[in-house]
């Protein structure tokens, strides 16, 4: 970004610096590791440098990130990737117990309900330039924000599934909406009710992603789309995005708060009245 000429801040006042990468970069660098070349910026995530496992902190970190992306002038197209075969690895079930484990801190479920619904409040309503989601392989969740992403990429071992129902809560913490849009009502509330496993070519033919390729061609492919869009005109690729994404911001100011309030509803609500 070019520097404000001082005399215009002696006119307007010395504006508040914007997030620089450098500075984001590691502040983030325990959930993504983060490239930048000519204005393409990836988010690659990872735990301890391999697959990404999920947890409550890498829950909280991505809301946050799409932040700082997103108020950078100098990112101009994002890709989102994860690590090795996987997008998001499976946690060890002792892990998961110990991570939900009492105490808790008072304001847990606050946090945790905002967090989850700044994960995609703010990958939609926050980040204004293209993006790309390169789904890497197999997830037991959480491939909401790669479905919301402008374009969608999967690995032929990726799959896609809503396992909330099954593990005893209600399906509304996002995935549901990227569901209910791409899929229809219908075909919706089957991989809702059933928590049915979409593998990679199923999710091409009923329009969950754009293209599926080999785990060797997927990188290569985002980043030749990348910088394909980065070639055109600021304004015009950015004005295609605000087109693009207009749906998911209409879904998710109808809808999301709703899912989520339900989903958290019960949780609570089989424990006191089960």
């Amino acid at each position: 970004m070019p520097p404000i000429p001082d005399d215009w801040q002696a006119r307007n006042g010395r504006y508040v610096p914007r997030p620089r990468f450098e500075d984001y970069a590691e502040k983030y660098a325990d959930y993504f590791a983060m490239t930048r070349r000519d204005g393409v910026i990836e988010l690659r995530m990872h735990t301890d440098g391999g697959p990404a496992v999920y947890g409550l902190g890498m829950h909280n970190a991505w809301g946050q990130a799409w932040l700082e992306v997103g108020n950078d002038p100098d990112n101009e197209v994002l890709v989102l990737t994860g690590t090795g075969d996987w997008w998001l690895k499976p946690a060890d079930p002792e892990r998961l117990a110990e991570m939900m484990r009492e105490p808790r801190p008072d304001d847990f479920a606050y946090n945790t309900y905002y967090d989850a619904i700044k994960l995609l409040e703010n990958l939609v309503f926050g980040i204004d330039i293209p993006t790309i989601a390169a789904v890497n392989g197999p997830s037991p969740g959480h491939t909401e924000f790669a479905l919301l992403c402008d374009i969608t990429l999967a690995a032929e071992t990726a799959t896609f599934t809503d396992p909330h129902l099954l593990s005893g809560t209600a399906p509304g913490d996002g995935l549901h909406l990227g569901l209910q849009e791409l899929l229809g009502t219908k075909r919706a509330a089957y991989y809702l009710y059933t928590g049915a496993e979409i593998d990679a070519p199923t999710a091409l033919d009923l329009g969950l992603v754009n293209e599926v390729l080999p785990a060797d061609k997927l990188l290569p492919r985002a980043w030749q789309l990348a910088e394909t869009i980065r070639s055109r005109p600021k304004a015009a690729r950015r004005l295609t995005h605000a087109i693009a994404s207009r749906p998911w911001k209409r879904r998710l100011v109808q809808d999301f708060g709703f899912g989520l309030a339900h989903e958290m509803f019960g949780i609570s609500a089989d424990k006191l009245f089960g």
